[in-house]
């Protein structure tokens, strides 16, 4: 069984991150809102927020907070359900200004840091984010070897021990970060590209906005109900 060197972990790092941060959800919705109504670094900023949150379970990863977090269902069952009621508000909003134009006419500065504070506080509520620091997150965390290839389908026997990488490292840390704060960088210059060519864009995707996150919201509450109740 040979290990991955410190590069090797590292890039497993990068596709980890991308990995996590990439799928649709209530955190790429606000990025999408955010980058297509008011431009690039609105949407980078509030990709930045949801990355600070990630930032924040990791410390607190490392104190074990939030193992003892998952240890009292009240208190996450609160937690999931105030981010519920936060994603059917921002929700609203997205619907509500859907109708501005490519940037918005926001000041620059509130524009940009609305974003952070939106997604970053619905960072912290995110049961995802939660379950994922739980579970995952504090596995990557710990001293130990993951045997990546070793549970890919149909050939996933033949190649067991061909890439082990050390969990626990510095390197798959850094990458993860790095990984996610590539998705972050990209994915509102993308937006923001078509949403040059093609203005009409942006109501198109502050409705789908909506519609992400008055899902994910209903979903949030029906989640914290079951918990408290």
């Amino acid at each position: 069984m040979a290990l991955a060197g410190t590069a090797t972990t590292a890039l497993a790092g990068v596709l980890f991150g991308l990995a996590l941060a990439a799928p649709p959800g209530p955190m790429n919705a606000i990025i999408a809102e955010e980058s297509v109504l008011r431009g690039w670094l609105p949407g980078f900023l509030a990709g930045l927020g949801a990355m600070s949150a990630d930032f924040c379970f990791f410390l607190l990863s490392l104190f074990g907070v939030v193992a003892f977090v998952g240890s009292y269902p009240v208190v996450r069952g609160v937690m999931v359900g105030v981010g519920g009621l936060l994603m059917l508000y921002f929700a609203y909003r997205a619907a509500t200004e859907a109708s501005r134009t490519f940037r918005g006419d926001a000041p620059e500065n509130a524009a940009a840091t609305r974003g952070f504070r939106k997604a970053f506080v619905l960072a912290l509520t995110n049961p995802y984010q939660i379950v994922f620091w739980l579970t995952v997150g504090i596995g990557m965390l710990e001293p130990g070897t993951v045997d990546v290839l070793a549970t890919a389908p149909y050939v996933g026997g033949d190649l067991a021990g061909v890439l082990v990488v050390r969990t626990g490292s510095p390197a798959l840390i850094v990458g993860f970060f790095a990984g996610i704060l590539a998705w972050v960088t990209g994915f509102p210059a993308t937006l923001v590209a078509a949403g040059r060519r093609v203005d009409a864009l942006a109501p198109a995707v502050a409705y789908l906005s909506a519609a992400v996150l008055g899902g994910f919201g209903l979903l949030f509450l029906s989640d914290a109900a079951e918990t408290l109740l």
